[in-house]
């Protein structure tokens, strides 16, 4: 992962992932592109001849301004390699653009404007779009060691296979890998046929790239959700972030029912490497 993506916004989230991109920079010698997204296309009610709008632009790009000579002071102080992407317009576009050609995204796990344990649309546009895995670094995280255990999410569906082909380079850093599903109880009906790979399956494609892993099956906790016992049980395997698959379903469905990926992004504890 020699070539990182950073998400640039002054938001809750921006120093812990800018720490992560650092850690990741220094450890895998890469280097990393800040992606500066200014807004512009906007409107304010009433402002029939453009006045308001045309100084609230002067003003986001004096503030984007200000914030990238802070950045670059910082970065030039970390020993790392940088360059800069910025434009006019959204930041999912300016990352969409980026991103082919870059090993790892970085972003916040939580939205500035979103409300408090509601998961992240901006992430969930990314994880559609993008194609490079994406690393979501909730507020309080300190950096990512790399050498530190790493917890698989495994359903066996196609995004988990995704997730861990594409966790190979960091994996094979990691002291421990633990791949972890979840049981839950069987249902009566008749299941439909599925293409889920079975639990040992990412354990075996692991040992082709060298890398030692543990398979293990938790018991879903009564009144606790699939991502609570993931959780729970990476917290408890010390893990230093988690990879999983994103969005099996589209956003909307889990939006409407609910799903795993979402319930994640609601608030993690932990860095995710996430992969569609």
């Amino acid at each position: 992962m020699r070539s990182i993506l950073l998400h640039i916004y002054e938001d809750e989230c921006f120093e812990a992932r800018f720490q992560v991109a650092l850690d990741v920079a220094r450890q895998c010698n890469g280097r990393i592109t800040c992606a500066q997204a200014v807004p512009y296309d906007f409107g304010v009610p009433h402002d029939f001849y453009g006045t308001m709008s045309a100084e609230m632009i002067v003003e986001y790009q004096k503030v984007a301004n200000e914030a990238r000579e802070e950045i670059e002071r910082d970065l030039e102080n970390e020993g790392v390699s940088w360059s800069w992407a910025r434009s006019n317009g959204c930041a999912t576009g300016l990352i969409g653009r980026k991103a082919p050609l870059h090993d790892v995204v970085v972003v916040g796990a939580h939205d500035p404007l979103e409300l408090p344990h509601s998961p992240s649309r901006f992430v969930g546009e990314l994880t559609e779009r993008v194609r490079a895995p994406i690393i979501a670094v909730p507020p309080d995280s300190r950096g990512l060691d790399l050498e530190s255990p790493v917890v698989v999410a495994w359903n066996g569906a196609p995004e988990s296979a995704h997730a861990l082909r594409a966790a190979v380079p960091a994996l094979s850093r990691a002291s421990e890998v633990h791949i972890l599903s979840v049981s839950e109880p069987k249902k009566k009906k008749k299941r439909e046929a599925t293409s889920e790979l079975p639990s040992l399956t990412p354990a075996a494609y692991l040992a082709l790239h060298d890398i030692k892993s543990e398979v293990a099956e938790l018991k879903r906790v009564k009144g606790k959700s699939i991502a609570e016992t993931l959780m729970v049980g990476a917290m408890a395997r010390d893990a230093g972030y988690i990879v999983m698959g994103a969005y099996g379903h589209s956003r909307f469905r889990e939006s409407v029912l609910g799903g795993v990926t979402r319930d994640m992004l609601c608030d993690p504890l932990l860095p995710l490497f996430l992969a569609h």
